[in-house]
């Protein structure tokens, strides 16, 4: 029966989120760039329009003031309505040609200017529709006229929101709607931008939601498409990274308990064959049928410890500790003390171990990995054959070459040495292999003391394997200090 795995929704939730927050956000900022726009634009069409008509009142005054120092008086001008009408557009609009159109013609209509004499009385211009009680009218705004800094008149000219109202405003309202139409198009196509970057990373999400939830259901064979070089097609090479390295777990670990269970499985058989075998008087209790089961009982003993070392090593809790030693002198030493067992097995060793290599290390796990090395050894090399183990240091480590004789390894297979209860079949299985966790202990060994351990072909027509060790700083004060533990 295939497992169930909730039903994501038909439309993605983070989808609609991000719908909703990113037009939010566009029409907000839109709302608020044409609010101030506006704003900011009728205040500054205001203003302009305020500084020009002072500034051309100003020239107007004063020009006033040098055309009565000519002629010393106003009266010029009460008689000759036109002579104001010349006099306003020559000071305003100097130069040949007709004044321009438009609202710069309308800030200098001389309808708009009133010109008062040094009493206040009027000589020329508008007629003001609200005047105040004691002076000019309250909606005019007044500039003194001197001459020789004597005043002698002022003029008094409309603001722009008076003469211009009715202008301005038709000018604003084409600019704000032209502003409009400018936010409306920005709206739509934020509309859009939402709408399609929330359908395609809410797609993408729920994609990788289901995926995950098939994974947290035991599908290990799941696979998310990488496409594109963005942080979602890392984290989708990463999820199937980790779907495939958590599938190769749980068929290793299947395997692991299978291998286990065999391994168990042949003493037992023969413990529980040998036992029933004395229970039915087939075989006598003496000390050789004991001596046979107590054999069989001790394969067990070594199987469980092996079991329980590896444990350790995958948990981190591998009791080593660690001290400065020279590796080249223990090495040398386990060396001669096998000599005699790797004669009884017709095997040559060379050794090629000189000066001194310096690491931190455990002495009895290091003799511990050296039984296990030498075990693999006498184990699957033919007799006669040879053993050469090498030290030499290199680049801050201190690298050991353990290489022996034929039988070798299928290149194919060499990878798979380092897989625990792995025997190769061929050349190298023979009736007196062990439980092949040997190696895999080696290299846990090897890790605990922060090394790497590698196979390869050897020259000798078997297998070399190259145990890199971290050397010690040779500036350490006393290499010779005492054992400190350490959990590898």
């Amino acid at each position: 029966m295939s497992p169930r795995y909730p039903r994501l929704p038909a439309i993605s939730r983070l989808g609609v989120k991000l719908f909703a927050i990113i037009l939010v956000v566009n029409v907000t900022i839109s709302a608020m760039v044409f609010l101030a726009v506006s704003r900011s634009l009728d205040s500054g069409f205001i203003e302009y329009l305020d500084t020009t008509q002072a500034n051309r009142a100003q020239t107007l005054a004063d020009g006033l003031g040098d055309e009565w120092g000519r002629r010393g008086d106003w009266q010029w001008l009460r008689e000759s309505p036109d002579a104001w009408q010349r006099l306003v557009r020559r000071q305003l609009w100097p130069g040949d040609g007709p004044p321009p159109q438009g609202i710069e013609r309308r800030l200098g209509n001389p309808e708009d200017f009133v010109l008062h004499d040094a009493e206040g009385l009027p000589v020329i211009g508008l007629t003001p529709e609200a005047p105040g009680e004691n002076g000019p009218p309250t909606q005019l705004r007044w500039l003194p006229i001197k001459h020789a800094q004597q005043q002698v008149g002022t003029l008094g000219y409309r603001p722009p929101e008076q003469l211009m109202a009715r202008m301005d405003r038709i000018f604003l309202a084409r600019q704000q709607r032209n502003l409009a139409i400018i936010v409306s198009a920005l709206a739509f196509a934020s509309l859009l931008l939402a709408g399609s970057l929330s359908w395609w990373l809410g797609r993408r999400t729920r994609s990788m939601a289901l995926a995950t939830r098939r994974l947290t259901g035991g599908d290990y064979s799941i696979r998310l498409p990488e496409r594109g070089r963005d942080e979602l097609s890392r984290l989708a090479q990463d999820f199937n990274v980790l779907a495939g390295t958590l599938e190769a777990s749980r068929q290793a670990r299947h395997r692991w308990v299978s291998d286990i269970a065999h391994e168990l499985r042949t003493p037992l058989a023969v413990l529980r064959g040998e036992i029933e075998a004395m229970q039915d008087g087939i075989r006598r209790l003496d000390q050789d049928n004991l001596h046979s089961l107590a054999q069989e009982v001790g394969q067990l003993e070594r199987l469980v410890a092996d079991l329980r070392l590896l444990s350790q090593s995958d948990a981190g809790a591998l009791e080593v500790q660690l001290a400065p030693l020279d590796l080249a002198e223990e090495l040398a030493e386990r060396l001669d003390e096998a000599r005699g067992w790797l004669d009884d097995n017709a095997i040559r060793l060379e050794t090629h171990i000189r000066g001194e290599a310096w690491i931190r290390g455990d002495n009895q796990r290091l003799r511990q990995l050296w039984n296990n090395l030498l075990d693999n050894t006498c184990a699957y090399t033919q007799s006669p054959g040879r053993l050469s183990v090498s030290l030499a240091v290199e680049e801050g480590r201190v690298r050991v070459c353990w290489e022996d004789s034929a039988p070798g390894v299928p290149e194919t297979e060499i990878p798979r040495l380092t897989e625990r209860l792995y025997r190769v079949e061929g050349s190298r299985n023979r009736a007196s292999g062990g439980s092949g966790l040997g190696l895999s202990i080696a290299i846990a060994l090897v890790k605990a003391h922060g090394g790497q351990m590698t196979p390869s072909p050897s020259a000798l027509g078997g297998l070399c394997w190259k145990l890199d060790f971290p050397q010690l700083d040779e500036n350490t004060p006393s290499r010779r200090s005492p054992h400190e533990p350490i959990r590898g």
